[in-house]
């Protein structure tokens, strides 16, 4: 896949009902995508893929909590990600600093959980959506912490096919280098690579209401993500293992990973 290192400045980049990227956001990008461009020289694959307007959901592989950094830094039109709360609430200048850092890299905050809080991040991101933003997700759900690609959980494919947006894959390698789990500073020799593969029409698998066609979506989306990221296959979930009996007997019945 050849490289493309074409950049389009934020400040030109409009979102599909016509606002200009926000403030910070915008000066973030200004700021940090060409300092982490020239520091890290990262290889940038297939961002013409990227549409640079209307919803899109970008669906990656997760290998390094910097994955949230690298998809804003590496795409040429404003993405926007969720991020826990606890990024910013803090208080003094760390606080000020944490909040100022997440704002400028399109990050917004949630409060994560099952329940109630799943369903409001839901809803979340379905309003960025029609409101024809771009956002980035991760269809595995967490980290993988060996490196394989796990199944994808289908709340991806659930709102491509509620809101009608396209989905582009995205595969990234090498950031896990860059960042284990557990390091505190991210290394400087390492080179990652991004590739964004051609955008995914879901609306032939069916409506969001079938599990069936959330289902069909999803594996789409993770073969396309495999293709990118060449990845081993885990071929299960990325779950941390059952705790309870209780657990152990629910993750045994059939139900969708959401």
């Amino acid at each position: 896949m050849p490289s493309d290192e074409s950049t389009v400045s934020p400040t030109d980049v409009e979102t599909h009902n016509g606002d200009r990227a926000p403030g910070a956001y915008a000066l973030g990008r200004a700021i940090i995508a060409p300092l982490a461009r020239m520091i890290y020289r990262p290889r940038l694959e297939g961002r013409e893929n990227v549409p640079l307007t209307g919803p899109v959901i970008l669906a990656s592989n997760h290998l390094s909590f910097i994955d949230s950094i690298v998809i804003p830094v590496a795409a040429p039109r404003p993405v926007q990600f969720l991020a826990k709360a606890a990024y910013f609430e803090g208080t003094g200048f760390r606080g000020w600093l944490s909040r100022t850092f997440f704002t400028s890299i399109g990050a917004n905050p949630v409060r994560r959980g099952a329940g109630q809080a799943a369903l409001d991040a839901l809803e979340q991101q379905r309003q960025l959506l029609e409101d024809g933003r771009a956002i980035a997700l991760y269809p595995e759900g967490t980290r993988s912490l060996d490196g394989r690609l796990y199944k994808g959980r289908t709340g991806v494919a659930f709102l491509a096919l509620q809101t009608g947006a396209l989905v582009v894959p995205v595969g990234i390698i090498g950031t896990d280098k860059v960042l284990p789990k557990g390091a505190k500073v991210p290394r400087l020799t390492p080179r990652v690579t991004v590739r964004f593969g051609e955008p995914l029409d879901l609306s032939s698998h069916g409506s969001a209401e079938s599990g069936r066609a959330r289902r069909l979506a999803t594996d789409e989306i993770m073969a396309a993500i495999h293709a990118l990221s060449e990845q081993e296959l885990a071929g299960e979930y990325n779950e941390v293992p059952a705790q309870t009996p209780i657990e152990k007997i629910k993750r045994a019945l059939p139900h969708e990973r959401r």
